[in-house]
């Protein structure tokens, strides 16, 4: 009775930490993966290619994963083992919290490291204004060639 008790209060804290973590703002999905747009104009513009760059970005991470998850358990297990009645109890909620947190943080400092190559285009606009567009792809682009801007995806016309 007392071990199924103690997995009831274990797993009751993996739920409240999962759902704690699905509550963190993130950023909006790009579908298509193709572009990035960096601007909020919707209009189609037109622009001359003045440069292109193939620089390192990095990959955007975010929610829980199997860190949170796997401190969460070690760490609840970990703090059953200290004290007993109540005692317990806190130790086994306060350990599953930090074993959360611990494996969230070693999992979000691994993940730091991982980049993805993009094209950086800098582009001279109809209107004379430079800007700059990032895509994953470079679909045939070269420097001096004419483009067409729509929702922030380049292409030639």
């Amino acid at each position: 009775m007392n071990i199924q008790k103690n997995f009831q209060t274990v797993l009751s804290v993996t739920t409240l930490l999962l759902l704690g973590a699905c509550a963190t703002s993130m950023a909006p999905a790009n579908p298509t993966g193709n572009a990035l747009p960096q601007t909020s104009n919707a209009a189609t513009q037109y622009g001359v290619v003045q440069s292109i760059e193939l620089v390192q970005q990095p990959v955007a991470t975010s929610g829980i994963g199997a860190g949170t998850i796997a401190g969460a358990v070690v760490g609840g297990i970990l703090g059953h083992q200290v004290g007993g009645g109540s005692g317990n109890t806190a130790a086994t909620v306060l350990g599953a919290a930090g074993g959360a947190y611990a494996g969230h943080t070693l999992e979000k400092n691994q993940q730091a490291a991982q980049t993805t190559s993009v094209y950086k285009f800098t582009l001279r606009m109809s209107d004379g204004n430079n800007q700059v567009f990032t895509q994953s792809t470079n679909v045939d682009i070269r420097v001096g060639d004419r483009v067409q801007v729509d929702n922030g995806v380049l292409r030639r016309y």
